[in-house]
């Protein structure tokens, strides 16, 4: 279903672009090959926004809400953007509804795919769409976009005033050193020390190999076997792992198919006797690339298998001819990876007003609440030479 044509004029583009809504689902053969041209052809590159995970996505892990999926096209008819929306209830503790990018918890990051050089007709386009839509809702929140990059950048060249109403950092691993001296910097030689005595001693008990998936054959095994993996550890203590519950589980399937055969997988492992301790998933979307998951048997945590598997993934990035970076797709202030790599992402959630009286006053009202809210939480925290309860 087709429910809006808006066509917008890009200031600075020398092309006027036009978009259409629809429900986001199955899709034609012909429009995932679209779609992958995007994809290869993106400003900033976005693995969970690539047919072969967003399908799977949509498929098992909806949950029974509506997903709009907004295209964008320029006078060629040439596919210049991609995005997936969402109504939301509930901004904070506000109880408003709005408009945002469909969100799950196996995406780590919420950027559109716009093709490089067509930023700014992207928004024009496709904010001139939601304005005039009776079905988006107050304003439009965008989270997991990169702080600055082309596409924040070509949403705040549009006019659009995006306002930053949370930001966080994350793990990257991006330098031109090799990997030996990378490490001498992030570690110091005590524990680089002591990393090499673990190593020693697990090769002390069995063969200890490092492998990487090169077979489709082979895939499934791999796959329960990280889930095996999984299971064993704090996420199935937690009731969080990929493979407990049917939904997450075919998704994890169907979408490391799909990435295997679109060239975007690599799977690692690091095995003991031929038993998977520790495993990788990495999303390989040149120049970038993403650390997806990993899991690791923690009946050897003594060992620090999973520090091992990131030792042996760590020269792979820093030496990777058609790769500068490497996303780690984890929580802020993480304990283990943010003490290997040393570089940070800025990550960022947006909100802008949409057109309507109605509609710039839910969104002035939110952003009065937020600030307020963050100005109360500012009081609140003492400062460095203030003195705590903490004993």
């Amino acid at each position: 279903m087709i429910r809006m044509l808006a066509p917008a004029h890009p200031q600075n583009s020398g092309n006027i672009a036009h978009a259409i809504a629809r429900m986001a689902g199955n899709v034609a053969d012909e429009f995932v090959l679209e779609w992958r041209d995007l994809a290869l052809n993106a400003a900033e590159t976005n693995p969970f926004m690539e047919d072969w995970f967003a399908l799977p996505a949509l498929l098992h892990l909806r949950d029974g809400s509506d997903v709009w999926q907004i295209e964008v096209r320029n006078d060629d008819g040439i596919l210049i953007g991609l995005m997936h929306l969402s109504i939301h209830t509930g901004y904070g503790r506000m109880p408003v509804r709005f408009i945002g990018n469909w969100t799950h918890y196996q995406s780590f990051m919420g950027t559109p795919l716009v093709r490089k050089g067509c930023e700014i007709a992207f928004w024009h386009a496709a904010t001139a769409l939601l304005d005039r839509a009776d079905w988006a809702p107050n304003f439009l929140s965008l989270s997991g976009l990169e702080c600055d990059g082309p596409v924040h950048q070509g949403l705040a060249l549009a006019g659009r005033n995006p306002a930053v109403v949370h930001r966080h950092h994350r793990a990257l691993l991006q330098s031109d050193m090799a990997a030996d001296a990378y490490l001498e910097l992030s570690l110091r030689g005590k524990k680089r020390k002591e990393l090499r005595r673990l190593a020693n001693r697990l090769a002390d008990i069995g063969c200890v190999e490092f492998l990487i998936l090169e077979s489709a054959e082979a895939l499934d095994t791999w796959c329960a076997d990280f889930l095996a993996l999984e299971a064993k550890g704090w996420k199935g203590e937690s009731g969080a792992p990929l493979g407990k519950a049917e939904p997450t589980r075919a998704f994890f399937l169907d979408m490391m198919r799909g990435a295997f055969e679109a060239g975007r997988l690599e799977f690692q492992r690091l095995d003991l006797d031929g038993r998977a301790i520790a495993m990788l998933v990495n999303f390989l979307t040149p120049p970038g690339s993403w650390s997806f998951k990993i899991a690791f048997d923690e009946d050897l945590a003594r060992f620090s298998p999973g520090v091992m598997i990131e030792l042996e993934n760590l020269p792979r990035v820093l030496g990777h001819p058609d790769i500068d970076w490497m996303d780690s797709c984890a929580a802020e202030n993480h304990p283990m990876i943010d003490k290997l790599w040393r570089e940070r992402r800025e990550i960022v959630q947006i909100t802008l007003a949409l057109a309507g009286a109605k509609r710039r006053a839910v969104h002035a009202l939110c952003r009065v609440a937020e600030n307020g809210s963050a100005m109360i939480k500012s009081i609140r925290q003492p400062t460095p030479h203030e003195e705590t309860n903490d004993g």
